[in-house]
């Protein structure tokens, strides 16, 4: 089975989906995660037209890119959220996409509420039935206060779903824990069914998130334990450079070329 290999769009924060679809495209890659993170990146959001969304759908079979998933991060501990998550279930499904990515609390926004383990399984508990109506699973991403693959299996295995796994974020683990990543993979890579492949330059606390390959994370590591684990999971590049951002776009289309040759590499298909 060929891995599916794909393009966050949020690596292009800051610019426009079109710019994202182009970008991705030229780097010869056949599909995109989309943005719909609210505060940070809204390429497509829910409050939309339905005409910009049409539009969106439109140009990406244009671009014969194919949208597998949706990055919706909503603070799924908080019970006011819950409802804009699935506004983002529903706008993925609008796109066909069979992933919907959301980190357990905020990712851009202040979390107005936190919950232990058993309480916040219960409310992602409640999404089961309408993500089961889209097919669609939802990946829990190593973020923030979940950030090592061990603490969100704690909480896949309370909410223990076909359609809820862990979306391994392969910096984020870094950045947000300094974790040992073939430690932390390896307890957890039963549960990981989707990963976001995001290089880590400087210091562990820096946000410093370069092209693949021109970073410290070691790659080959990575894959050589997913091999062992038998697992297939789909991957989305993303790349978010330094907190000034990239120079321009040419600069982050430059960054995704070089991410795809990296995995080229690396034996890939993309």
């Amino acid at each position: 089975m060929k891995r599916i290999i794909g393009v966050n769009s949020n690596c292009y924060h800051g610019y426009s989906i079109d710019d994202a679809i182009d970008g991705i495209q030229a780097a010869g890659f056949h599909y995109i995660e989309l943005t719909a993170t609210k505060g940070w990146t809204e390429h497509v959001f829910p409050s939309q037209s339905f005409t910009e969304l049409l539009r969106i759908k439109n140009r990406l079979e244009e671009a014969k890119l194919i949208p597998f998933a949706l990055s919706g991060h909503c603070n799924l501990m908080d019970k006011e959220r819950l409802q804009d998550f699935i506004s983002n279930i529903e706008l993925a499904s609008f796109f066909k996409c069979d992933y919907v990515v959301s980190s357990v609390g905020e990712a851009h926004l202040e979390d107005k509420t936190l919950l232990s383990n058993i309480a916040a399984a219960e409310n992602i508990k409640g999404l089961i039935p309408i993500l089961r109506k889209h097919r669609m699973k939802l990946m829990l991403e190593t973020h923030g206060g979940h950030a090592t693959g061990v603490v969100l299996k704690e909480l896949v295995d309370l909410i223990h779903s076909e359609w809820v796994a862990i979306n391994y974020d392969t910096a984020n683990v870094v950045f947000y824990a300094d974790a040992d990543i073939r430690e932390d993979l390896s307890a957890c890579a039963d549960q990981v069914g989707y990963l976001h492949l995001k290089d880590k330059y400087g210091a562990s606390d820096e946000w410093n998130f370069p092209a693949l390959g021109t970073g410290r994370i070691d790659f080959p590591m990575i894959f050589d334990v997913l091999e062992q684990h038998h697992n297939m999971s789909p991957f989305s590049i993303e790349i978010e450079f330094t907190k000034a951002g990239a120079k321009n776009v040419q600069e982050i289309n430059q960054a995704v070329k070089t991410s795809a040759d990296y995995l080229k590499s690396c034996g890939f298909e993309i």
